[in-house]
């Protein structure tokens, strides 16, 4: 009886990932130009310093204990967040601007071009139904609000990265994908035509239009979908134009990239960094508040916006800890970074140094 009941329990789980959410692992000619990545070591990538998944001393039975059973408090908002709803559709294209979705999908106008971030509209960041949704109040956008997507950039294949409903939606709206490495074979899973996805390696260049060139940088982290770790490449961007610079940050621990990247791309009008969600247990793969200030330095960067927050719970941290710490950090640094902190959906002018923004999170329980 224990045997069948174990036996159905495994094919339970095969069926549930043979889903297209999932995506597809790479595989053939994909997989064969991923063997040749000096960053694909041992059947898998790595990331330049060695990277536990844990910090020294805790262990994921504990981690997982604590989240499920510990109680936190206002790990949630008890009510809805506060957003603006910006007309992205009757956006003039000559504008250079920039809207938050919450989490870490974001909607780019610049050089006439339109670039969408790791969006993620279905309202949950997993693959389970109804587990990891978003709070309330952040989902005013859905792609029928979006306008033309001259290119798609994917960070990472994580679920709050990666959304397979969002994604399928987005299909007949976007005209380019730019993904790391092996991240491409979810996409031609998906049905979108290779001629679409652009693959590439960390320390790479990619000419957008005359006016704007993509590179892409490491980060550190990992990647996966299913119980495969590390089979796609995750990574960061600089988008360059002739007189302006932006750091992408995907998911990232704290490490000696951001310094490399400051000293070779540097300095930067504006850096999108990781800020939420984070643990010390698993300061490896995600910034703490401190960490991010510190980044940021090493980037030379005159702006930091914080990303990573404010719309699903992951992490035992109060909602608003991210933001509140990173102002408070900010505040009292002999030398600050002018943090960007809008509403999801406020209207960010990026060329604007001068822009004022709310600290919204205040008194919202």
């Amino acid at each position: 009886m224990i045997i069948t009941f174990i036996i159905l329990a495994f094919l339970a789980v095969f069926l549930f990932l043979q889903d297209p959410r999932f995506g597809k692992a790479p595989a053939g000619e994909r997989l064969q130009l991923i063997k040749k990545s000096p960053n694909y070591r041992e059947g898998r990538f790595q990331n330049i310093n060695f990277t536990p998944d844990l910090t020294e001393g805790y262990t994921m039975t504990g981690v997982l204990f604590e989240f499920i059973f510990k109680k936190k408090e206002r790990r949630t908002p008890a009510q809805p967040l506060p957003s603006i709803k910006t007309n992205l559709l009757q956006l003039s294209i000559e504008q250079d601007v920039l809207v938050w979705f919450g989490h870490s999908s974001y909607y780019i106008q610049i050089e006439g071009k339109r670039i969408l971030v790791d969006p993620v509209f279905s309202g949950n960041a997993s693959p389970i139904p109804g587990t990891t949704r978003s709070f309330k109040g952040t989902d005013i956008y859905t792609v029928d609000d979006l306008p033309e997507i001259d290119y798609l950039l994917i960070t990472h294949d994580h679920y709050d990265h990666l959304d397979y409903k969002t994604i399928l939606k987005l299909k007949p709206k976007t005209k380019q994908i730019v993904c790391g490495l092996g991240v491409g074979s979810h996409f031609e899973s998906w049905g979108f035509p290779i001629q679409k996805i652009i693959e590439k390696d960390w320390n790479e260049k990619i000419e957008l239009d005359q006016n704007i060139t993509l590179y892409t940088a490491p980060a550190r982290h990992f990647s996966g979908r299913s119980y495969i770790r590390c089979n796609t490449l995750w990574l960061s961007y600089i988008l360059e134009t002739r007189d302006f610079k932006m750091y992408l940050g995907g998911d990232s621990g704290y490490d000696t990239h951001f310094a490399e990247i400051g000293a070779k791309y540097g300095p930067f009008d504006l850096a999108l960094m990781d800020n939420g969600q984070y643990d010390k247990k698993w300061k490896y793969i995600h910034n703490l508040p401190e960490n991010v200030i510190q980044a940021a330095k090493d980037l030379k960067a005159k702006r930091v916006f914080p990303i990573h927050s404010s719309k699903f719970l992951l992490a035992n941290h109060p909602w608003d800890e991210p933001l509140e710490k990173i102002t408070t950090l900010t505040q009292n640094d002999e030398n600050p970074i002018s943090l960007i902190t809008p509403m999801i959906g406020e209207l960010v002018e990026i060329r604007n140094e001068n822009q004022l923004f709310k600290q919204w999170w205040k008194g919202i329980k």
